[in-house]
């Protein structure tokens, strides 16, 4: 990466780890040359596949666990205010959430992409985050008939 980091386009990519993570790691063309930092848990497989990226290990497990929730809104808080990204992309699941929603209140930009293996119903993190994204992408023409008006991408993997 080059250039000053003031005048570069910054991403905040967030995702739990494992096929989450996969899908944003996807995107590389689209993501290798701006600034970023990465959102997703500190597992072991997420901290190899990140190696020598910018990472921020985010509290799991998400799933029913309010406590956790409350803990990665403070985290969204923190890392939205000392990162000031120009966009945050995520691919769910409940991590993103938080972050969607202090990027709602700090005008930042959201991109928010349904993963690929749900084509029978919604996830809960797209319901969620679907009112709030700015663009709601999904892999399949088949989901749209959960996100009408969504944009489809076609696969990342």
């Amino acid at each position: 990466m080059s250039g000053d980091r003031e005048h570069q386009e910054h991403a905040l990519l967030v995702a739990s780890s494992g096929g989450h993570l996969a899908q944003l790691l996807a995107l590389r063309p689209w993501w290798h040359e701006r600034e970023r930092t990465w959102v997703t848990f500190g597992t072991e497989d997420a901290r190899s596949q990140l190696d020598g990226e910018r990472a921020v290990w985010a509290h799991h497990p998400t799933t029913r666990n309010v406590r956790n929730l409350v803990r990665n809104f403070a985290l969204a808080v923190r890392v939205m205010r000392r990162e000031r990204p120009h966009v945050v992309v995520s691919t769910g699941a409940a991590v993103a959430f938080p972050f969607f929603l202090v990027a709602k209140v700090m005008r930042v930009p959201t991109v928010y992409i349904e993963v690929y293996d749900r084509l029978d119903s919604p996830t809960l993190t797209g319901r969620l985050c679907r009112p709030i994204t700015d663009l709601f992408c999904v892999q399949w023409e088949e989901q749209t008939r959960f996100y009408p008006r969504a944009q489809v991408i076609g696969s990342l993997l």
